[in-house]
């Protein structure tokens, strides 16, 4: 298997169900509360890993119960810890979620270590860098530390996956450093200026920001499925039914996913049929990385949709 490096943020989130996701000024009664291992980088290392796949993971926690209980879970998943770093001037990052009963979510977070987390730590990993078939990235750590992990991997012939979440926009020097972009609907309009409804607005999308040097786009459109782009196949890969529950990380799991199954050598449509699947499941529990599934689940929850 080859080593899949994944670079950016670890979180704790902090879960309250709600019937409804609150107004500005409303207080919503009846939720549970529970905890969760969470950050987009932390959530896409967990998949990558359960699914079978070699993951290394750059990071920062802080000195604290939160950044423990992150390093104790990632050890238990199988994941390199040696660069995820403790901060000693820093927090760990944490999450505040509000899931409804549609499974849709709200997020606020506060970075902690996460903004810390520079080209400095990237010099320290440079032997992950030497092993690396993909580096997976996203946007809750410095751009700055993004833009020269996309550098030193292009430089490098590595792979590189983007997903650029949460939404801001990019340089497209960086955008010609990635290899793969996985944008959702709203990240997609917000770097290209087109409102992403169907496949067609989708194709638009892709079009706009291959133009800006990007090689493969894949536009995840949630219980839609996914909107690939290559130089050879342009259209939509169908999602599988289920009944949402939370919706937290369904991306995060369809793109560690993705990196496993394009490590394996999948073909990028096998790959994306494979990572639609593990979102899909993902969506049916509630929590960021607890929803994470294993390889065997993936693989049985296909073979029932067959």
């Amino acid at each position: 298997m080859k080593d899949i490096l994944v670079i950016g943020s670890s979180n704790t989130d902090m879960i309250v169900q709600t019937p409804h996701i609150p107004r500005p000024g409303e207080t919503v009664l009846g939720g549970t509360f529970n905890t969760a291992a969470g950050g987009k980088g932390a959530n896409q290392a967990v998949a990558c890993a359960r699914v079978g796949g070699k993951v290394t993971f750059v990071a920062r926690v802080g000195r604290d119960m939160f950044g423990e209980q992150a390093l104790q879970g990632f050890r238990q998943d199988g994941i390199d810890v040696t660069y995820v770093k403790q901060d000693d001037t820093a927090p760990s990052g944490v999450a505040m979620i509000m899931v409804d009963e549609q499974g849709e979510n709200s997020i606020a977070v506060a970075s902690g270590a996460n903004n810390n987390l520079g080209p400095a730590d990237l010099e320290a990993a440079r032997e992950a860098f030497q092993t690396a078939d993909t580096v997976l990235m996203q946007l809750e750590t410095p751009l700055e530390t993004v833009e020269t992990a996309a550098r030193m991997a292009h430089e490098r012939r590595i792979r590189v996956i983007l997903n650029p979440a949460p939404a801001c926009t990019l340089s497209d020097a960086l955008l010609q450093n990635v290899s793969i972009l996985t944008p959702n609907e709203t990240e997609a309009e917000l770097l290209t200026g087109i409102t992403v409804q169907d496949e067609a607005s989708a194709q638009k999308a892709a079009e706009v920001l291959i133009g800006k040097g990007v090689k493969t786009v894949i536009l995840t459109l949630g219980a839609a499925g996914a909107y690939l782009h290559t130089d050879t196949f342009q259209g939509m890969i169908p999602s599988y039914p289920v009944e949402p529950v939370d919706t937290t990380a369904a991306g995060d799991t369809f793109n560690g996913v993705l990196a496993v199954a394009l490590a394996e050598g999948r073909s990028l449509e096998q790959a994306v049929t494979f990572a639609n699947a593990a979102a899909a499941l993902s969506v049916t529990k509630l929590g960021a990385q607890p929803s994470a599934p294993d390889r065997e689940s993936v693989e049985a929850f296909i073979a029932e949709q067959q």
